[in-house]
């Protein structure tokens, strides 16, 4: 129950924070993808301020050895450049490009009932599906 209580914590502050930045907007993003025409530099200031602020943290816990709730920090995974790694990062930049959206601020556009934002995590679902079908393979 606690790792819900946690997790939620976490969803609550990762949505707010992309609502306060203006990063559920799909525009901002892609104006920050288009570097030729109107390009909007915030996302690039709204992921070094989320660095500045984790960093600290992240080293504050692997020195300390366990998380705050007592739980031994997980190692890091395997370093291994796969084509499985490619193919899917190259996918995941392809669909934020063409749509605006990561995972994130899709799910918390779904608040807002937006077809947008329904369609894409109807197809990011989708797509998760298939990519554990054709792993079985």
């Amino acid at each position: 129950m606690r790792l819900i209580a946690h997790g939620a914590i976490a969803g609550v502050l990762f949505g707010l924070g992309l609502a306060v930045s203006g990063m559920t907007d799909p525009d901002k993003v892609l104006n920050f993808l288009d570097l030729a025409g109107h390009w909007d530099p915030s996302l690039a200031l709204v992921m070094g301020g989320a660095l500045a602020v984790s960093l600290p943290g992240f080293a504050w816990v692997r020195r300390r050895g366990c998380t705050l709730s007592g739980d031994p920090v997980p190692a890091p995974p395997a370093a291994t450049i796969d084509r499985r790694l490619l193919l899917g990062s190259a996918l995941f930049g392809v669909g934020w490009g063409i749509a605006g959206y990561c995972p994130g601020p899709a799910l918390a556009n779904l608040a807002h009932g937006t077809v947008e934002s329904v369609v894409f995590v109807a197809a990011l679902l989708a797509g998760s599906q298939l990519a554990r079908l054709a792993a079985r393979r």
